[in-house]
C-alpha cells in the first residue's frame, strides 16, 4: 500500500513526526530525501550543469542536499537561493554545501533546473515576480525537476496558487500528494517518481494501481461470469456503447432491455424488446443479473423516470450513470440502494450533492459517505471513493477521452466488472483504470467506439 499512498500535508508532517519521536534524526530523514531526489536527476541528466534553487524551508534543505551530492559526482552544480535558510535541517544542509550561493531573481539559466523552493503545505502563492523568475529558468532548461511539487501549487486540492511552470519530473518525497494526480497541478509535474523514505505511511486514500484480473474457472459458464442487464431509452446509441462494454469487460452475458432492437452490432449481446417501463419488472424478475446499468440513452421523461424507478426497486446490484443520475438529482422520491456505482461528471455530481467546498477527493468522499453509493467522479482526474472512505485517484488518463460516448463506455466496463467481482467498489477502481488503459492503447482522436477494440488488450494485460 505504501507505495501508492497518497497523504494529506497533515498526514505527510504527522508521519514525518512520527519518526522523529521513533528516533530518526529530522536532519537524517533530509540527507534521505536529498540522496534520493539526487540519485533520480543524476539517473536522468549525469554530468549536464545544474542550478538548484532553494528556498527558506525544508524544501530547500532538500535542494542543497541534491546540489553537494551531485557536486560530488563531479556535475557542475550552482544554487541560487530566495531568502535566507530558516529552520534547523536546511540551516545544516546549507552549511555542508559550503559553496556560494546565488540571489535566484538574478542567477543564470542551466541545463538543469532543479525546484526546491517551496514543496507541501504551501498556503499562499509565490509572488509574482518570483513566479514569473521561475518560468523563465524552467522554461530555458532543456530538462526540469520539482522536489516533491511545483512551487506555486496547493498540495491537497491541486489548486495553482500563482503561475506555475511545466516541469519534466516531480520526484515526490515519501509519498503521493493529491496535486500530483489532481488536475490542474497534476499537469504541471510531468512525470511523477516516488522517491520512497521508508518511513511508516497511514492513508485511505491511494494512487489507482493496475489491477490483478484473473481467468475464468475451468467450470464457469455464462452465468456463473456474471450476467448483465441494461436498460435501454430513447437514445439508442448510448446503451449500444454500454452493452459493447459490459459484453467485453469480462462477464459471461450482456441483456440489453429497450424498445429497439437494432441490426449488426455484436451478435452475442441479447436485445430484449421491452416498449414500456410496465413491462420491465417481469424482465428484471431474474436471479441470474450479476448487476443492472441504467442512465445512458435513458431520457428524461416519464417513461425514462418508470424505467429507472423500476430499476431503483429491482434488489439488484445497481450502476447509475449520465440520465439517471440527472433524474435521480431532480426526484426526491428517487432514492439511491446502499452500494450502487455512481459516475457522474462535474455538473451531475453538483446537482445530485451541491456545489462542495473542499478538494475533489474530499468532495467524493462526503458524497459516498452520504449516499452510500460508491461514487466515481470522473473529469481529466478521476476519483472513486467508498462509503466507508477508502479512496482511489486517476490523475493520467488521456485528454482524447473528452469526447461523446466514452462515459457510456465506463459506464458498461463498470457493469461487467460489477457482474464479475460483485464489489463495488473493487469494480469501479478496475473499470476506471481499464478505460483509461484502453484509451491509452487508442491513436489520437480516437472515437469511443475504438475504446472496445482496445478493452480486449487492457484485460490481457493484466491476467
Amino acid at each position: 500500500m505504501s507505495k501508492d499512498a497518497i497523504l494529506t500535508a497533515a498526514q505527510m508532517r504527522a508521519a514525518e513526526q512520527a519518526a522523529f519521536d521513533a528516533g530518526v534524526e529530522p536532519y537524517a530523514l533530509m540527507e534521505r530525501a536529498g540522496r534520493t531526489a539526487a540519485d533520480i536527476i543524476w539517473r536522468a541528466g549525469h554530468r549536464r550543469d545544474l542550478l538548484v534553487l532553494c528556498g527558506p524551508g525544508n524544501n530547500g534543505g532538500d535542494g542543497f542536499v541534491i546540489a553537494r551530492v551531485m557536486r560530488e559526482r563531479g556535475v557542475p552544480v550552482r544554487v541560487a537561493a530566495l531568502g535566507e535558510s530558516r529552520t534547523d535541517s536546511a540551516q545544516r544542509a546549507k552549511a555542508a554545501w559550503n559553496g556560494p550561493v546565488e540571489d535566484m531573481m538574478t542567477a543564470a539559466p542551466a541545463t538543469q533546473i532543479v525546484d526546491a523552493l517551496f514543496g507541501t503545505g504551501l498556503s499562499r502563492g509565490l509572488d509574482e515576480a518570483v513566479a514569473d523568475r521561475l518560468c523563465a529558468l524552467v522554461n530555458s532548461a532543456a530538462a526540469s525537476y520539482a522536489v516533491d511539487l511545483p512551487s506555486g501549487v496547493e498540495s491537497d486540492g491541486g489548486a495553482l496558487l500563482s503561475t506555475v511552470p511545466s516541469f519534466g519530473v516531480t520526484i515526490a518525497l515519501g509519498a503521493w500528494k493529491p496535486a500530483h494526480l489532481l488536475q490542474p497541478a497534476s499537469e504541471r509535474c510531468g512525470r511523477l517518481i516516488l522517491a520512497p523514505l521508508d518511513i511508516p505511511l497511514t492513508s485511505d486514500v491511494r494512487r489507482l494501481s493496475a489491477p490483478h484480473l484473473t481467468m475464468p474457472a475451468v467450470d464457469a459458464h455464462k452465468y456463473s461470469r456474471g450476467l448483465v442487464a441494461i436498460i435501454g431509452g430513447g437514445m439508442a446509441g448510448a446503451s449500444l456503447l454500454a452493452s459493447e462494454a459490459a459484453a467485453r469487460s469480462g462477464a459471461g452475458a450482456v441483456r440489453r432491455l429497450a424498445a429497439d432492437i437494432p441490426g449488426g452490432g455484436t451478435h452475442a449481446i441479447i436485445h430484449r424488446k421491452v416498449m414500456h417501463a410496465d413491462a420491465l419488472a417481469g424482465e428484471l424478475d431474474d436471479q441470474r443479473i450479476a448487476a443492472l446499468l441504467v442512465g445512458p440513452g435513458l431520457g428524461l421523461d416519464a417513461d425514462a423516470r418508470a424505467r429507472l424507478g423500476v430499476a431503483l426497486d429491482s434488489g439488484h446490484p445497481l450502476v447509475l450513470d449520465a440520465d439517471a443520475l440527472t433524474l435521480v438529482g431532480k426526484d426526491d422520491t428517487l432514492s439511491i440502494p446502499s452500494g450502487a456505482i455512481l459516475t457522474p461528471h462535474e455538473g451531475e455530481f453538483e446537482r445530485l450533492f451541491g456545489k462542495l467546498q473542499s478538494s475533489k477527493i474530499d468532495r467524493a468522499r462526503a458524497a459516498a459517505k452520504a449516499s452510500g453509493a460508491v461514487i466515481v467522479y470522473k473529469g481529466a482526474d478521476s476519483v472513486v471513493a467508498a462509503p466507508d472512505g477508502r479512496v482511489a485517484v486517476e490523475g493520467r488518463a488521456s485528454s482524447w477521452l473528452s469526447t461523446a460516448g466514452t462515459g457510456d463506455v465506463l459506464a458498461g466496463l463498470a457493469a461487467g466488472r460489477l457482474a464479475v467481482t460483485g464489489d463495488p467498489f473493487r469494480a469501479a477502481c478496475e473499470a476506471v483504470w481499464l478505460h483509461a488503459d484502453a484509451a491509452r492503447r487508442c491513436r489520437p482522436a480516437f472515437v469511443a467506439d475504438d475504446l472496445l477494440d482496445a478493452l480486449p488488450a487492457a484485460i490481457a494485460a493484466r491476467l
